[in-house]
């Protein structure tokens, strides 16, 4: 069978047997915080048991590495609208060890592009429109240097109440130790 169709035969029974039920929240986080953390496999579910978070607890964004590669980007925006629209009165970026964004080489990653039909000629139509794809696509070198950047990018960001507090963490994906790399009451 198909991934969507057993993903649609599985919500057809769910729906039937009104298991939704046991997930009814608002769209406001209970605990008034937004997260931003890996796209990980491995933290979808230990990330919010490590936190002690349920449904309707917080407002998670994911991305692969937790990064905020631009200030005014699609995640950046995200965090604003949990802090000026859904009631989020505090902000933690959650990266995690052994996160395949670390050390990630670009040129691997071209590669295979080109393997699956990415050409030279739309590579450089990209980097002559001002995208420079291997920078783009770099990961970073060090977890915690990484979390304190976005941390920064978050807590400097000109539309960010300077009153909200922005916390950097990072998660042992095997254990779901925390370790704090900035706490966002310290001024």
């Amino acid at each position: 069978m198909r991934m969507l169709d057993e993903i649609l035969d599985f919500n057809e029974k769910f729906v039937a047997e009104k298991k939704y039920e046991e997930f009814t929240t608002t769209k406001f986080p209970n605990k008034k915080m937004v997260i931003l953390t890996c796209m990980d496999t491995r933290l979808v579910e230990l990330l919010p048991r490590a936190l002690n978070i349920r449904n309707g607890d917080v407002k998670i964004v994911k991305n692969a590495g937790a990064l905020i590669m631009h200030p005014f980007g699609s995640i950046m925006r995200s965090l604003l609208v949990a802090v000026y629209q859904l009631q989020a009165e505090e902000v933690a970026i959650i990266g995690h060890y052994d996160c395949g964004m670390s050390g990630m080489k670009p040129d691997i990653m071209i590669d295979e592009m080109k393997k699956r039909g990415v050409t030279d000629d739309m590579l450089g139509t990209l980097n002559y429109s001002g995208i420079n794809v291997e920078e783009w696509l770099h990961g970073f070198d060090n977890v915690k240097d990484s979390v304190a950047h976005s941390v920064e990018i978050v807590k400097n960001h000109p539309l960010m109440p300077k009153d909200v507090p922005v916390h950097g963490l990072v998660i042992d994906p095997s254990t779901g130790r925390l370790d704090q790399v900035i706490d966002g009451y310290e001024k």
